[in-house]
């Protein structure tokens, strides 16, 4: 594969259409995955406990699909984006075909929902990266400030998103030196309080200019454009979350940095968040307080309007996600471990969302509506070490919901039918 660069990233940086038009077309071999594996399911089975079919999509070791609220089709629906390793890899959503995209190591990977472009960044780096997805052919598109991440692009690919820390973190002795055996709650409290000094900014596509929407202290992370909104953009003040108001929106040129949902009661949480497809409205996991009632919780940005919707504890996740139409969720369960606790919470799920009921004369406006969840199970992850989360997502299609799984050893990326299986 041939790597192209740029001596001055100024000048070269174009919009989706200019990028797409100078990348040539691929003879990348299909059907054979990096390995030399074939790129076929190698394993389907009939989950004998839902149901549901289940495929194995991903057939090399060790690959993984992206984060629950990142983008990972292209804009057809026809390509998923996955993991193996630090290497970027397509999948044909059709013939279920592999092949490698970029031999990596490859970072902070976003998906275009506008053009079958792939962002990345390489450990060690500044460069933003930018690989055609029918192509292959790699581009420069932008060096980015020292210790900048990029994590989401916006809806008309004009601008890309992300945070650095002003400072080398190596500066502050309470965070590098925290010991790998921390555990993982040591490590956030500590990273919150040492208020190290971060940016959050926003990088202009067709520019390459650089620009700090946001100063902060506090520890500023999961930057999520809307999907439609060109100029919205949620972020978080990670940390412990009973300790933090996470969920913020902010737009591209800095004005109405808004708190989406304040805590009013100890130990309360909220997190997890992520967009609809609506682009307006924010879905997000809250529990009032933490471990003793649970509910998938929305606000409307547009409107204000917030529902919440009900969980019972063995139907907890670690992560949701919606159907495109609302009319399904799914969510990846959790062991004991987890904050539910939840003694038969080892499933993949299926929700079905219906509203409570509220006679006309009382029902208010500007007040919470709610909500709660018809569940179906539909996969069986007692075999799950849940130190790998799932991370489920619907496919385009909403007739399969993706996760992945090391139930079986190795990580691979799986998929299951949402309806159930009708032998002929």
């Amino acid at each position: 594969m041939k790597w192209m660069s740029v001596r001055n990233p100024m000048t070269i940086v174009a919009c989706s259409a200019a990028l797409l038009a100078c990348l040539p077309r691929s003879t990348a071999a299909q059907g054979v995955d990096s390995l030399g594996n074939p790129a076929v399911p190698t394993m389907t089975w009939i989950d004998k406990d839902t149901g549901h079919r289940i495929f194995e999509l991903t057939p090399e070791p060790n690959s993984k699909g992206l984060y629950f609220n990142e983008n990972a089709f292209t804009p057809d629906g026809t390509e998923m984006i996955y993991t193996v390793e630090r290497s970027i890899h397509v999948l044909d959503m059709n013939t279920h075909k592999t092949r490698q995209l970029v031999a990596g190591p490859a970072t902070d990977i976003v998906v275009g929902r506008k053009s079958p472009i792939v962002y990345f960044m390489k450990p060690n780096d500044p460069g933003l990266y930018a690989v055609g997805v029918d192509t292959g052919q790699i581009l420069k598109v932008a060096t980015l400030p020292a210790r900048a991440t990029i994590s989401t692009l916006n809806a008309d690919e004009t601008f890309a998103a992300g945070t650095f820390t002003e400072v080398d973190l190596r500066s502050h002795p309470v965070v590098s030196n925290l010991k790998a055996s921390s555990v993982r709650a040591t490590q956030m409290d500590a990273r919150l309080a040492d208020h190290v000094p971060m940016a959050l900014f926003t990088l202009n596509l067709i520019t390459a200019e650089v620009r700090t929407i946001l100063r902060s202290t506090d520890w500023l992370s999961h930057v999520q454009f809307s999907p439609a909104d060109p100029n919205l953009l949620m972020y978080c003040h990670e940390g412990l979350w009973w300790k933090v108001d996470r969920i913020w929106t902010i737009r591209t040129d800095g004005i109405a940095n808004q708190l989406i949902h304040r805590r009013t009661m100890n130990y309360e949480i909220a997190g997890h968040e992520f967009w609809d497809a609506d682009g307006k409205t924010i879905w997000y996991d809250l529990q009032i307080p933490r471990g003793q009632n649970f509910y998938l919780a929305s606000y409307n940005t547009d409107t204000r309007a917030r529902h919440w919707y009900s969980v019972e504890r063995d139907a907890w996740s670690i992560h949701y996600n919606a159907a495109s139409d609302d009319s399904m969720f799914c969510g990846d369960g959790g062991d004991y471990a987890q904050v539910a606790k939840s003694k038969n919470g080892e499933w993949i799920e299926l929700l079905s969302p219906r509203e409570s009921p509220v006679p006309a004369e009382i029902d208010q406006a500007g007040l919470v509506q709610s909500g709660f969840f018809v569940t179906q199970h539909l996969v069986n992850m007692a075999h799950q070490d849940y130190t790998l989360e799932p991370n489920v997502r619907f496919s385009p299609d909403h007739k399969l919901v993706i996760f992945n799984s090391n139930m079986f050893g190795a990580s691979h990326v799986y998929a299951v039918e949402v309806a159930k299986f009708m032998a002929h």
